[in-house]
């Protein structure tokens, strides 16, 4: 008689999640079938990237069917994504498989233009910045504070430009001697995964150059 073996069917193996915001958990379970009459035994479960966490069930009885679930963490995927996570089981004729999650992921605060913040120019010149945050998360996004580490050398005013959804930030250069000097701004929001936003700030301040907002 022929040896018992087991034998995976997978149905899916591709899944995608459409369009979404980076900051959520994005989970799918991909089903593992045992069609055949020996035990199967997952070995190996591994992802291509941290970001992804794996469960699933190590051993599936001949006739029944278990799952790999894979969830991706919340601000770990950007734009167009694809996650491949490579699986190997005891199968004769199929050991291995991939299983793919993609989609296309919409940043949860977009910052305009950059978090970034260049002076260039003259010390008795006017040098200024401006920084919009615009929050695509679907509750009403606060910035609750925000911390200075170079006040001496700049100031920083938050506005609200309309409540829960864009505040705007004016960053303007008050250092009256030439020379160059590094900082950054912590912004701290309402947002549980993503709780604080660091910006950074760095200016040459030297006569003969022009201004760079």
């Amino acid at each position: 008689p022929a040896q018992a073996q087991p034998r995976v069917e997978i149905p899916v193996t591709e899944h995608d999640f459409g369009q979404v915001r980076e900051d959520m958990a994005l989970g799918y379970g991909f089903v593992i079938k045992n069609v055949g009459d020996r035990d199967l035994k997952i070995l190996e479960v591994d992802p291509d990237c941290a970001c992804t966490v794996a469960d699933y069930d190590r051993v599936i009885p001949p006739g029944r069917e278990g799952k790999i679930h894979l969830e991706l963490k919340p601000f770990s995927v950007v734009h167009a994504f694809k996650k491949k996570t490579y699986v190997r089981f005891i199968d004769p004729d199929r050991s291995s498989v991939n299983l793919v999650l993609q989609g296309d992921a919409q940043k949860s605060i977009d910052i305009q233009p950059s978090p970034i913040v260049r002076f260039r120019g003259a010390p008795q010149q006017k040098l200024a910045a401006q920084v919009r945050f615009v929050s695509h998360m679907p509750f009403p996004w606060q910035i609750t504070k925000f911390q200075n580490s170079i006040p001496d050398k700049i100031e920083v005013t938050l506005r609200t430009e309309k409540p829960g959804k864009i505040y705007v930030m004016d960053i303007i250069n008050k250092y009256q001697e030439r020379g160059r000097y590094v900082g950054k701004i912590e912004v701290f929001t309402n947002a549980i995964h993503k709780p604080k936003i660091v910006m950074r700030v760095f200016a040459d301040l030297y006569p003969e150059l022009g201004v760079e907002p």
